[in-house]
């Protein structure tokens, strides 16, 4: 790893080359970022910058170390008011369902935990001239910013309400990225083949936005439900289908179908998120919460309830996926 100066200058230069060459878009200082991060992290540390997944609507740059995703990058085109891109609806998405996220225009870096803006930091603007004089000061904190960003201590859920919350946003970013993979695959793509399989066992009449929507409910319900028989460092999604109960052969079997190692990397990426939530979660605390209110619920029923009201405040109580109603 080599200090964090180095390689905030080796960067500046790098962006400096492109924005000099006069016809540079975002695209073209991705090379460039995913230097500056796997430099300021630790040997295990990558920036993983995939074009089909960004086209399908994963953020720029997941962040991970080995397997496990640690923060998500995105980044816009040097310039681009970094405010308004803010509140965009894009970001908003970010913003609930990713709790460890940076919104750059490769110059101006803002690192969002747990949906909240923690802080700021601007490398120099371009001068008069179109080149970018280095600041140790600025690279300091930007490199500070950057080494938080890769240290980041999210926030452990502890309630249902907490925990229901960030799963929905998850949800509802998985339950988009099926439609838009969905629409990108060729008719005889794994997806079309699942959507199939469900219109003959579950509802012929089934449309692909209520696929999406039941995809991705099925998804969070059955790692919730595997996460209640697991120890949190053993959970992952790959392991999650082993852990569900054997007294839900459906789920179980529906699970393993569509969240197996075969599952979409354009979607994967969403669903490890999401184990990684709640691999992180105190389910003690939070099923020892539902404990106290009944002992006549099932609590991962329960909770589903709770996760259905955050998902779409919309849905009939006790609506919800094919597998939960067929408990």
């Amino acid at each position: 790893m080599s200090s964090a100066g180095d390689a905030i200058a080796e960067y500046l230069a790098q962006v400096n080359d492109s924005l000099r060459a006069g016809n540079a878009t975002e695209h073209t200082y991705r090379p460039a970022l995913k230097t500056l991060i796997e430099s300021l992290g630790d040997s295990g540390i990558s920036a993983i910058n995939e074009p089909k997944r960004i086209a399908c609507g994963a953020p720029d740059y997941i962040v991970a170390r080995g397997t496990v995703p640690l923060g998500y990058i995105e980044a816009k085109d040097v310039g681009v008011d970094l405010g308004k891109e803010e509140q965009s609806e894009q970001l908003e998405r970010y913003r609930e369902s990713l709790a460890n996220l940076i919104l750059t225009d490769y110059l101006e870096f803002r690192w969002y935990l747990d949906g909240e803006l923690r802080l700021t930091a601007s490398l120099p603007r371009p001068g008069r001239d179109g080149r970018i004089r280095g600041s140790a000061i600025a690279a300091s904190e930007v490199a500070q910013l950057l080494h938080q960003f890769l240290a980041a201590d999210i926030p452990l859920k502890s309630t249902p309400h907490d925990l229901a919350t960030r799963m929905a946003g998850l949800a509802r970013l998985i339950r988009d990225l099926i439609e838009k993979t969905f629409k990108a695959e060729s008719d005889h793509g794994q997806l079309h083949s699942q959507l199939e399989a469900f219109r003959k066992v579950l509802i012929d009449a089934l449309t692909v936005e209520q696929f999406a929507d039941m995809y991705a409910q099925t998804l969070c319900y059955g790692l919730f439900a595997a996460r209640c028989n697991a120890p949190a460092p053993s959970f992952t999604r790959q392991k999650a289908a082993y852990l569900l109960p054997a007294t839900n052969p459906f789920l179980r079997k529906l699970f393993a179908s569509i969240a197996g190692p075969e599952l979409d990397e354009r979607i994967a990426w969403a669903v490890d998120q999401l184990a990684e939530l709640l691999a992180r979660a105190d389910m003690a605390a939070i099923l020892a919460d539902f404990g106290k209110r009944t002992r006549k619920i099932d609590p991962v029923v329960h909770f589903y309830e709770t996760f259905l009201a955050a998902y779409d405040p919309k849905l009939p109580k006790s609506a919800g996926s094919t597998t939960h109603r067929s408990q």
